[in-house]
């Protein structure tokens, strides 16, 4: 399922009466931060994607938006509308308003809300349950009411019920705004018929027909002038500071290698349970943290192209460890990961994974994308790994690199003229090292 065909559709009816000194003139999805209407930033990380064809879903001041965003040529995209009418039918019967304009499979997002997560998981794991009987899939991130009161329980990764009304103690998770859905799960409601999207997740919790993903970077929303001022010092921040950052890989750097029986060799972890962090390492990354960088962990993992494990589960590891990192109060800015491979081989299952990429180190790929998202001081960043392949990808892009182990021959004959800024013995020397 590639983004340029699933179809997004955006809630942005809402009067935002919390948030009334600044949409008397305007919609919420439009309110100027830092410089720009709000929607422009998710739209922005939306198309990024490669999501190409949006509904938007409008109300109050609809003419102010569709004004603006036009029918979306201008942004290679494509934006079709759907109007709220007189009466307000609530976000589920907006959706079904807008039914004849509905792909069979659709996103469903909030035009108040801002949501960097990995999209192209969101799609994975849709299918993966379709595949398995789901008809829907919902974000969901471990909130222990910080945000607002939890309304998801969950069982490792399965969701087990959500309900917005009746909340339990069992509840540690919160719908995070991202869900997909199939078209016919709205055909059975009334055109004018009033009711929350809510009652439709319910419903789909209590049959099993609900999907999750986990996500594990916190959104931002504009429903009061508390939540606005917030997100517009986040905006700041990210946009419009530059901050240095390390480049972090993953196996050998912040967890252990692994013996693989199967081809009797050390390799990556194929399993959440197989997952180890070496010594240090939260330490190291909270001493990052501290001298002001971001964090990003740049990972080749084609551990499912290669039939030895599934995508699924090289998402669960990569969830498990930044909710372990966040334990030991380390938060990690954001995750790439490349899980392509160029030939496939003998145990290959999913082959939408086998291509030539740029994003497999030593291509720079993964740091392209960390640099189209964030405001980066390259000239003081650094690409930390064990192997020849980071240091090339970080030199490819301009960065210092530091390269963990004992630099043997081999690997300089690898390397030819590059050579790493800095060899350290572990990730916690690394980062004692920096400035």
């Amino acid at each position: 399922m590639s983004p340029a065909d699933v179809q997004v559709v955006v809630l942005m009816g809402g009067l935002g009466t919390r948030l009334k000194d600044y949409t008397k003139e305007r919609p919420k999805s439009l309110v100027e931060v830092c410089g720009k209407p709000f929607f422009d930033y998710q739209l922005d990380l939306l198309t990024a994607w490669g999501f190409k064809k949006f509904l938007f879903l409008i109300g109050y001041r609809a003419d102010m938006i569709e004004e603006y965003y036009k029918d979306g040529r201008s942004r290679d995209i494509s934006i079709k509308y759907s109007y709220d009418g007189e009466k307000l039918l609530g976000t589920g019967g907006a959706v079904r308003r807008a039914l004849d304009l509905l792909e069979d499979d659709f996103l469903l997002i909030y035009g108040d809300s801002f949501m960097d997560i990995d999209y192209a998981e969101t799609l994975y794991r849709y299918q993966k349950g379709k595949a398995a009987g789901a008809r829907a899939l919902m974000s969901v991130l471990r909130n222990n009411n910080r945000f607002d009161k939890s309304n998801v329980v969950m069982d490792g990764g399965r969701l087990v019920l959500y309900d917005k009304k009746n909340t339990t103690p069992d509840m540690d998770y919160i719908d995070y705004g991202v869900c997909m859905y199939e078209k016919s799960l709205f055909a059975g409601y009334d055109a004018d018929s009033a009711f929350d999207i809510a009652e439709v997740q319910h419903e789909l919790s209590v049959r099993g027909e609900m999907t999750a993903q986990i996500v594990t970077k916190r959104f931002y929303e504009i429903g009061s002038p508390a939540s606005l001022a917030e997100f517009s010092e986040y905006v700041t921040k990210r946009f419009s500071e530059n901050h240095p950052a390390v480049f972090v890989d993953r196996d050998g750097v912040i967890n252990e290698i692994v013996w693989n029986d199967d081809i009797e060799q050390l390799d990556s972890p194929m399993k959440v349970s197989q997952f180890s962090f070496l010594p240090g390492v939260a330490e190291a990354l909270r001493i990052f943290k501290e001298k002001g960088y971001y964090i990003f962990i740049v990972t080749n993992q084609p551990g499912a192209a290669k039939g030895k494990t599934d995508l699924k589960t090289l998402y669960d590891i990569n969830t498990y460890m930044i909710d372990a990192l966040a334990g030991e109060g380390v938060d990690i800015d954001d995750l790439f990961m490349c899980p392509h491979y160029p030939k496939e081989v003998a145990l290959t299952k999913e082959s939408f994974l086998i291509k030539k990429c740029n994003c497999r180190k030593p291509e720079p790929g993964l740091i392209y994308r960390a640099m189209r998202k964030y405001s980066i001081d390259m000239a003081r960043s650094y690409m930390i790994g064990d192997s020849c392949t980071d240091v090339q990808a970080g030199t490819r892009v301009g960065l210092m690199t530091i390269f963990i182990g004992d630099l043997k021959c081999d690997l300089c004959k690898k390397l030819g003229d590059i050579s790493p800024t800095y060899i350290a013995k572990d990730l916690l020397d690394a980062a004692q090292s920096v400035q």
